[in-house]
């Protein structure tokens, strides 16, 4: 009879330790899941708040693009709910499939680039032929299209 119970012992202290392993492996793994989603949630708000138009006119290709400087000027709103930095880091400017990495950016109205407030960006070293060109500006994955004829 006393072999039967520590048998029953043994057997009920590793089933401890193993449910207890198992705890321990979940909790870890459900703390890992909960940092992941709260770092994507952040990431996925700023997107969300950010928004950005071109307002340059397409029509008058005179005032986006200067051919003997070869520089091309976008005037940019912050249409969206949050401030955003008036820095070259702030965007990716992207003419006619070419990365521009020559970019100074400038607050046109107010001292920074809030909602309602107007950057211009100035992207030096592009060469455009005559023909038309598309210009794309990413700021946060908000993504807008300029087309343009010069």
């Amino acid at each position: 009879m006393a072999s039967v119970s520590s048998s029953t012992l043994i057997i009920f202290i590793a089933s401890i330790l193993v449910a207890a392993s198992v705890a321990g492996t979940m909790t870890s793994g459900v703390q890992r899941l909960s940092g992941a989603l709260s770092d994507r949630s952040v990431d996925v708000s700023t997107n969300i708040e950010t928004d950005v138009e071109i307002i340059s006119d397409p029509g008058s290709p005179g005032s986006v693009y200067n051919e003997t400087d070869s520089e091309l000027t976008l005037l940019v709103k912050n249409t969206g709910s949050k401030s955003l930095p008036a820095a070259p880091g702030t965007f990716d400017i992207i003419v006619d499939g070419e990365y521009a990495t020559n970019l100074t950016v400038t607050v046109v109205d107010g001292s920074s680039w809030s909602p309602g407030n107007v950057v211009r960006v100035d992207a030096s070293g592009v060469s455009l032929s005559n023909g038309d060109h598309r210009v794309v500006v990413i700021v946060n994955d908000d993504r807008e299209v300029l087309e343009l004829r010069t």
